[in-house]
């Protein structure tokens, strides 16, 4: 796997691994991503083999501008484009009727497509560059946490003959994935998955927002035929290998044994065992951009469990639990 520099060279080199099929390791403003040329059926299905994602998830596509974006839906709600409009470029996703003659498994055979246009400089750069929209999962194993670095990246795949390399453009400035809306009828504002785009935020320019926690397509098959589904709606996801436990808010110290790490929010003194601080000033913007990086760490240690608080449910705080929420639970 090649490391690029996120400089003209290496962006050439990148864009043109994903003109020939090959997948690209693409940093994002939210995490980095496992960029494929969305419009090729292979790349496509290289995506799902190399992350060992199951095919009812659908992914979420990257596009360098509204125009192109929206030339990928076969319609667009007023209250979609308004949306696109006040958050794009940023960590937004739109879920809309998709055209009829995009690959099937870009969408996991519903008749919706999740689209977003990203922030990131390299990642608009690359969008330029290689002309083409690209399907962009999180760089991971499918369940496993998001990463939010190069090395993370290639910790994953530098073993993998489908991905051509990654560009190197440092840690990721949010830490977190996109939040994920949808439009069912047209006109109603359902919020299938919480991320980098407050709640709060969407609220001001929006009549009705609901937030919904819709399962996944073996939980609820009817759902998924009803185009209500979501990438990144599973049960347990962006989950370590070690156990992790998940605590209340403001929840006492338990008793524990030895091999024990814990991650707390702004810090919790006398703590036996290595601990991660998602913030010592309370901020949750930092604790966000920090969560995986931190989690990942401690999973690493050969840890027998991890402990972990949840931390205040506002903001992006809200989107935190929903990761810990998730990555805490039973296999």
């Amino acid at each position: 796997m090649e490391i690029w520099k996120p400089d003209e060279k290496g962006i050439s080199c990148a864009a043109e691994a994903l003109q020939n099929g090959k997948l690209v390791g693409m940093p994002t403003e939210t995490v980095y991503g496992l960029a494929g040329n969305a419009l090729n059926a292979k790349a496509v299905a290289s995506i799902f083999d190399v992350k060992q994602r199951p095919t009812f998830d659908p992914l979420i596509v990257h596009a360098a501008t509204l125009e192109d974006a929206f030339a990928l839906a076969a319609s667009v709600p007023p209250v979609a484009r308004h949306l696109a409009e006040v958050f794009w470029p940023g960590p937004l996703t739109l879920v809309l009727p998709r055209r009829s003659d995009l690959p099937d498994l870009l969408s996991a055979g519903l008749e919706t497509i999740a689209l977003r246009v990203p922030s990131h400089p390299v990642a608009r750069q690359l969008l330029d560059e290689c002309q083409l929209p690209l399907a962009a999962p999180s760089a991971n194993r499918f369940g496993r946490i998001s990463p939010t670095t190069a090395e993370h990246v290639t910790g994953e795949f530098s073993e993998n003959p489908e991905v051509a390399g990654v560009l190197d453009a440092g840690a990721c400035e949010m830490g977190l994935e996109s939040t994920v809306v949808g439009f069912p009828g047209g006109n109603r504002v359902v919020v299938y998955r919480l991320g980098a785009t407050p709640l709060e935020e969407l609220n001001d320019h929006v009549d009705v927002l609901e937030w919904v926690r819709v399962a996944d397509a073996e939980d609820n098959p009817e759902l998924a035929k009803r185009g209500e589904q979501s990438p990144g709606m599973l049960a347990r996801h962006y989950a370590p290998r070690t156990p992790l436990r998940l605590l209340e808010e403001g929840a006492d110290i338990p008793n524990t044994d030895a091999g024990t790490g814990w991650l707390s929010f702004q810090g919790h003194p006398g703590l036996e065992g290595p601990q991660e601080v998602l913030s010592v000033d309370g901020d949750l913007r930092e604790a966000a951009n920090r969560l995986f990086a931190c989690l990942r760490r401690l999973d690493d240690m050969g840890l027998k469990q991890i402990i972990a608080w949840k931390v205040p449910d506002q903001g992006l705080g809200a989107a935190i639990n929903d990761r810990l929420t998730r990555a805490a639970a039973l296999e």
